[in-house]
């Protein structure tokens, strides 16, 4: 599992774009995360899945409502990722208004989960492989902050923990 000090691995995630801009098209576009970490300061949090109870009542509130303290904090960026497709990961970004604040990341085949060794096996539950829940802050692609939730928790992993963090 990566940890503190590690840098982020090569990979690949996908982001629903809403509106056509000269870094992407109007769809799911594809970027490679060490471009987008190069020189930025990243609060990065993961979860089991769009739609899903815990993630949209908390999870993802967590992050808006304190969008503004993470931006005076130095936090370039905030990324959301789950192991969803992107029309999903977009369709669950206007959903929950956070278009423009929070980067809905898919990871669609779990492969950036599983290099960052997050695996969630849902499988028994008809969910297959997911995200863990965590949270990270990455400041040019090395992990400075790391929580990992245990299972079914919800403690570690929100806003408020990682603002106490900084």
């Amino acid at each position: 599992m990566i940890k503190v000090g590690d840098r982020l691995p090569e990979g690949t995630l996908t982001e629903f774009i809403e509106t056509e801009t000269a870094g992407g098209s109007r769809g799911p576009n594809s970027f490679k995360v060490s471009d987008l970490v190069k020189g930025k300061k990243i609060a990065i949090f993961g979860l089991p899945g769009a739609f899903t109870p815990t993630c949209s009542a908390k999870h993802v509130p967590s992050y808006l409502a304190n969008y503004d303290k993470l931006r005076a904090k130095g936090v370039d960026e905030i990324w959301c990722i789950s192991v969803n497709d992107a029309f999903v990961m977009g369709a669950w970004g206007r959903d929950q208004k956070a278009t423009g604040k929070i980067r809905m990341m898919a990871d669609g085949s779990a492969e950036f989960t599983k290099k960052l060794g997050l695996e969630l096996d849902l499988s028994a539950r008809g969910m297959g492989m997911r995200m863990n829940r965590i949270s990270m802050l990455v400041d040019d692609g090395v992990v400075k902050q790391l929580n990992v939730e245990g299972p079914g928790k919800f403690e570690v992993s929100d806003a408020e923990t990682m603002l106490k963090q900084m």
